[in-house]
């Protein structure tokens, strides 16, 4: 099968590493989340993109969920002595991605351009590509005034409450190289377990993505985020509580009404009536877990396909 992923974030990239571990997925390509992108210290910082990389690559740091195993901190500590601003982690050895990114995309390189060709020098197989090589920016409207995503997220830990969310130049952004190719000639199309308000929100909000998922004939299965009612990471169940929205099932297949053919849900939570439902268990612990969860999604494609 070709398979292509939208996601984002860590549960995003749990879900793709087990996609690649099965046999039944000849051709994988994830499209990215990249609104959480932002310059920090003169860098530019991909945060999804750079989880998904080290995921597939088996770099991720399992304990913390984001970051590189076996990274040292030096640099923080140096820069934190200095009176710099400490507030967003950047380790050693994943320094050595963001200036070397943000050195080539100077010269004039494109983001998917340099992320095709970190991946190739990791030795993986899946096609990674930026949903756009255009600057699109997630800014949230809380009870502390307007914040970009990484100043929600991580510098306030998810702390103000959301009254809205915008996607700044996700309107003029078009599809990066071999997204929409990739979206035509799809078998399957997944929307990962990632917040859909923050990781697959801002991928759709490029019209050019949804108006592709809308007319392709390939099934469209959205993953649930949700396990017993709420999120496992992160701040999706919050999220929802502030913008008014049930925590259940039902509301997530609402939210991508129009777009998927079918919702795949935790086997212990209640599934959805407005779309078809498929049940496993969603709980992402161990690779094995991560691999049952991409060939229920697999199953559930081929059954609605049938």
């Amino acid at each position: 099968m070709k398979v292509v992923v939208l996601t984002g974030g860590v549960g995003g990239a749990k879900f793709v590493l087990g996609l690649q571990h099965c046999a039944e997925v000849a051709q994988l390509t994830a499209i990215v989340n990249t609104g959480d992108d932002f310059r920090h210290l003169g860098l530019h910082v991909s945060p999804d993109i750079d989880t998904l990389l080290y995921t597939l690559s088996g770099q991720a740091n399992a304990m913390q969920g984001w970051g590189r195993e076996g990274e040292s901190w030096n640099f923080m500590a140096a820069l934190k002595g200095l009176g710099g601003p400490d507030w967003f982690n950047l380790g050693d050895g994943d320094l050595a991605l963001h200036v070397l990114r943000t050195e080539r995309l100077a010269q004039g390189e494109t983001l998917s351009t340099l992320t095709a060709g970190f991946a190739q020098a990791w030795g993986i197989a899946a096609s990674v590509l930026p949903m756009s090589d255009n600057a699109v920016a997630t800014w949230l409207e809380t009870d502390e005034g307007a914040l970009p995503f990484q100043s929600y997220f991580v510098e306030r830990q998810c702390r103000p409450v959301t009254r809205a969310i915008r996607f700044e130049g996700a309107e003029e952004a078009r599809p990066a190289p071999g997204v929409l190719e990739a979206l035509a000639d799809a078998d399957a199309v997944f929307i990962a377990p990632s917040n859909p308000w923050l990781s697959v929100d801002p991928v759709l909000a490029v019209p050019s993505i949804a108006a592709a998922l809308r007319a392709i004939s390939a099934p469209v299965i959205a993953i649930s985020p949700l396990v017993g009612g709420k999120a496992v990471k992160g701040p999706t169940t919050k999220l929802m509580a502030e913008l008014g929205i049930d925590a259940d099932n039902e509301a997530i297949a609402r939210h991508y009404a129009g777009l998927v053919s079918g919702l795949l849900h935790d086997s212990g939570d209640t599934p959805p009536t407005s779309v078809p439902a498929h049940s496993t268990a969603t709980l992402m612990t161990s690779l094995d877990d991560k691999i049952r969860v991409a060939r229920g999604a697999i199953a559930f494609a081929k059954a609605l396909k049938a």
